[in-house]
């Protein structure tokens, strides 16, 4: 077979190819934005369109059903807001800290700790509610802000140190054995080098955090009660209602809830881009 008879089937064959690579990502792009259509759009539809499902495309927009779920959480927007952010500080701290002294002060039976340390965040949330519950309740801070930045704390700080170690493993331990000659103290190597050093990890460490807290749901309905420290995910599962579902109602408060999560990786994108490759590349 001469050459110019196998191109033509090389470009058929490439063609094929990516035709079926193509329709793959369609189909893939499809079940991953359909349910967003269909959130969107029973946001919008009235009490009365929403007997014709939430497929149908809405004809009327009804606008205030956003200003009726914002009526409804908006205490509970507040008490996410407080809770993710000062969880996310503590543990990512916390996570900084603990990841600089696993990847660079190595000690008799680190390897070790480390690792029943990163088990703590593989223990499934339902096997130790009882036992959480009556922990946080024996020491005074059920239904407060308090139990649940302790109990996203106690679970993000296994996480955040095995993020911070990978990424500090990228910092050539001769920068800290420099500065360690220079008379520097641990403390003042993690600080004034290690720190600055890591600031885009930081940021994709605190935004990984920020997002798991803001949507949790479990730890918010087992240690709170009423609007007063009830985070945004448990108060809009109440939007629905009782007696008639408001799945319009509930649709609005999931996309306000959306919003500041959107909004993050919005502003931040260009940053955390710039950690996830500093923290792939090592030496």
């Amino acid at each position: 077979m001469s050459k110019t008879t196998m191109r033509p089937i090389s470009k058929a064959k490439d063609l094929t190819k990516k035709s079926a690579i193509y329709l793959l990502l369609f189909v893939a792009a499809f079940f991953y934005l359909f349910p967003i259509y269909t959130a969107v759009n029973t946001s919008l539809k009235s009490n009365e369109e929403l007997a014709y499902g939430p497929v149908n495309i809405v004809r009327n927009p009804e606008f205030a059903n956003y200003l009726k779920a914002f009526s409804e959480i908006d205490r509970p927007i507040w008490n996410s807001f407080v809770i993710t952010m000062v969880a996310t500080a503590i543990s990512s701290a916390l996570g900084a800290w603990g990841g600089f002294g696993y990847s660079k002060l190595k000690f008799r039976g680190s390897s070790v700790l480390f690792l029943i340390l990163v088990l703590g965040f593989y223990i499934a949330p339902q096997s130790i509610l009882i036992p959480l519950l009556r922990f946080i309740g024996s020491i005074g801070l059920y239904n407060s802000y308090w139990g649940l930045i302790l109990t996203h704390t106690a679970y993000g700080v296994p996480i955040t140190t095995l993020l911070f170690r990978n990424y500090f493993e990228s910092l050539p331990t001769e920068v800290v054995d420099s500065a360690r000659i220079d008379g520097c103290s641990y403390i003042g190597t993690f600080f004034r080098i290690a720190l600055p050093l890591s600031l885009p990890g930081f940021a994709v460490v605190a935004i990984f955090q920020f997002t798991n807290i803001w949507n949790e749901f479990l730890f918010g309905l087992i240690l709170t009660r009423g609007v007063n420290s009830q985070p945004l995910t448990v108060a809009i599962g109440n939007l629905k209602g009782t007696t008639v579902a408001s799945w319009n109602i509930q649709m609005a408060g999931v996309m306000i809830s959306v919003l500041p999560v959107l909004l993050v990786y919005v502003f931040f994108l260009k940053l955390i881009v710039k950690g996830l490759l500093m923290g792939s590349v090592k030496g």
